[in-house]
């Protein structure tokens, strides 16, 4: 069962072992020579044939530990169950199912769904330059899958664009680089795996070959026996078998058995030096007791799978690197092994019965966590922090998925379909969003670059007035303005931050400067006034032109700090209070108050509060005029009463005040108007 969360359809899938997966791909052909199947086949009638002469004449010699895969060669021995001979099956099928197997290296599986089709082929090139092509298989084959379904989307994408232009489907031609240099390091790996299965190919049949050369070897030896040499010469042959590198997993217990046939009737007839011979089955004797012993204490251990591996060990040395025992011993050794190896063999199948179990569990367990995947409700997301939840929450599901465990292997693909496409419907509508958002930061970015170069060409002007109120303004529309993307939200902020600081640093030390003058100011009029009041109070006639005087001293000495304006207050009451104690036309000095106010805002160049004055001026003269009209017409109602009739005199009365009021505001009005700002 392979893990969801690496696992990737592939393409070349195959029950096969790698080896054959890719020589079966290629269509490659083995080069086993024609001497090779003879002799091979040869091999294969002999053990038929000892087998069945065996059990014809009934020989008393117990069966030895060979098992195979074939039923024709097996030699059982008749006590033994059929639970015993299955697990020696087993594990006689693994160990010809290694025999060919190669060394790999291990190469870290990264989440190559994360990258970009350049990085992608990238790592794909990095695999095949450095690493043993024997090594690569699964790597290489995710990055296949993973590279077609974003090639196929970046197609697809660049398709619908080709049509929106206009352009008809049966004209789309699409090339990218990235693609063809993706097929050119595939077509290396291609090349480098043919090459490499094929000299595996060719190595395991030329050790088939010396193989079975060493067992004609080996028949030559009992049949032309001589006594001082034939047990040197016998040890050589089995030196040699093991120099021998691995042969095809098809041929190898074939292979085996009939060495091991052929040993044993070099040993039966080892008359000539039956010392040599005792010593021999005592030392093989005394290593197999070891191996049983081993495999008795595996039998004990909790973990199956190192059990059985270590097992498969264990049959290896017994069967390559150890030879036979004397006959007294071979079926009492062999047996106590054979149980060793059942019990073995029965607690991983209840292991992996009870796992099967388990993995029927995590279906439904799985089954329920893509469900929640698949309700998840995105309609309301609305914002940034709003998606930010709703990952948070399928990263939970994605992480409880993944340690559930596995599931049945037949299972496995169809849950893993119905994961991605819970996954994928989520990470549309997500991509969606963002999509909106990363257009909305744009527009953001270049709507913020826009206010950097207005505030940069702002930042040495000298017309402070002007300038700071659209600083003021700039700043404000900056902090209106959303986010931008991150890699230039840091550089934009530093610029703009710089320029409007440089121009409010520049403000500020001019302002420093002259509220000290203004302070000055201050001082002065407090000192004017303090001269004024102490001439009122002193009941001295005051004049138009003493008041005038007044004002112009006032208004010469400039500009006080904003928060003492009210000295202004002051000397505008005590001007009141000198044209209520002396006589002073009222006109002049209404005049002379408008021009002070009027002055005091050009001073301090408020021209927001001149043009509201001159507005407020045209009001009030349109009004006076509506009363004045209002009046006259009144006086129409009571055109026959006499000259002193109360009401006529009080409408005249009226009439004359609001014509006077009306000449002042014209004034007003007229010196408004001269003024230039």
């Amino acid at each position: 069962m392979l893990d969801e969360s690496k696992k990737v359809p592939n393409e070349e899938e195959s029950n096969l072992t790698p080896q054959n997966s890719e020589t079966s791909e290629e269509n490659q052909i083995t080069n086993v020579t024609k001497d090779d199947v003879s002799s091979s086949n040869k091999v294969i009638e002999e053990v038929k044939k000892v087998t069945s002469e065996v059990k014809e004449e009934n020989i008393l010699e117990p069966a030895t530990e060979k098992s195979g895969e074939n039923e024709e060669v097996e030699v059982v021995n008749e006590d033994e169950t059929p639970s015993v001979n299955k697990a020696i099956d087993e594990i006689e099928s693994k160990i010809a199912e290694s025999s060919e197997k190669t060394e790999h290296e291990v190469i870290e599986m990264i989440d190559y769904e994360k990258l970009n089709i350049e990085e992608l082929v990238k790592e794909l090139s990095k695999l095949v330059k450095e690493h043993p092509v024997q090594s690569i298989h699964n790597n290489v084959n995710i990055i296949k899958n993973t590279f077609n379904i974003k090639f196929g989307e970046l197609l697809k994408k660049e398709k619908a664009t080709f049509i929106e232009g206009g352009g008809e489907v049966i004209d789309f031609q699409y090339s990218n680089p990235v693609k063809s240099n993706y097929n050119s390091i595939l077509y290396d790996y291609k090349v480098k795996k043919n090459e490499f299965y094929k000299k595996q190919d060719s190595q395991l049949n030329d050790n088939l070959h010396n193989k079975l050369a060493l067992i004609e070897d080996l028949k030559h030896l009992i049949d032309n026996a001589e006594g001082e040499t034939m047990y040197k010469m016998f040890k050589g042959i089995q030196d040699r078998w093991r120099e021998i590198g691995p042969i095809p997993r098809a041929k190898y217990n074939d292979t085996w058995r009939t060495y091991e046939h052929h040993v044993e009737r070099f040993y039966d007839l080892l008359h000539l030096s039956n010392d040599l011979r005792d010593l021999d089955f005592k030392h093989n004797y005394e290593e197999k007791l070891a191996l049983v012993v081993k495999a008795e204490e595996l039998a004990e251990l909790e973990d199956i799978n190192l059990a059985f591996n270590e097992l498969q060990i264990l049959h290896k040395l017994w069967k390559e690197d150890i030879g036979p025992v004397g006959r007294d011993n071979r079926e009492e050794v062999w047996e106590r092994f054979s149980a060793a190896t059942k019990k073995v063999h029965d607690k991983r199948h209840d292991y992996f019965k009870d796992l099967r179990s388990k993995f029927d569990e995590n279906v439904d367990e799985k089954l329920a966590v893509i469900s929640k995947i698949d309700s998840l409700d995105t309609s309301k997301n609305k914002s940034r922090s709003d998606w930010q939840k709703s990952i948070k929450e399928i990263e939970e599901l994605r992480n409880k998925f993944f340690s559930i465990g596995q599931v049945p292997r037949g299972k496995s693909n169809e849950i893993w379909a119905k994961f991605k496409d819970a996954t994928k419907k989520f990470n549309i509508e997500k991509n969606k969003f963002f999509k909106e958002v990363k257009k909305e930061q744009l527009d953001n970015l270049n709507a913020k670059k826009l206010l950097i170069e207005r505030a940069i060409a702002l930042k040495d002007s000298e017309d402070w007035d002007v300038a700071t109120g659209i600083m003021k303004k700039i700043q404000a529309d900056w902090k209106n303005i959303g986010h931008v993307p991150r890699k230039y939200s840091d550089k934009l902020w530093k610029e703009f931050k710089d320029a409007c600081n440089h121009y409010f640093d520049r403000l500020h030390s001019e302002q420093d400067a002259g509220n000290k003058v203004e302070l000055e100011v201050f001082l002065k009029k407090k000192e004017l006034l303090a001269e004024i009041k102490k001439t009122v109070d002193s009941k001295e006639e005051i004049t138009l032109e003493n008041l005038k005087v007044y004002v112009d001293n006032w208004r010469a000495l400039g500009r006080v700090p904003y928060e003492m304006k009210h000295i202004e207050v002051k000397f505008n009451k005590l001007i009141d209070k000198i044209v209520e104690s002396n006589s002073i036309d009222a006109k002049e000095v209404e005049m002379i108050k408008f021009e002070n106010l009027i002055n005091s805002y050009l001073e301090q160049k408020n021209y927001h509060k001149l043009n509201g004055e001159q507005l407020f001026v045209r009001k009030k003269i349109d009004e006076t005029v509506r009363e004045i009209q209002q009046l006259e017409n009144n006086i129409g109602f009571i055109s026959n009463a006499s000259p002193d009739n109360p009401l006529l005199k009080n409408v005249m009365g009226n009439i004359s005040v609001y014509k006077d009021k009306l000449e002042v505001w014209k004034i007003k009005l007229e010196y408004l108007k001269k003024l230039d700002y």
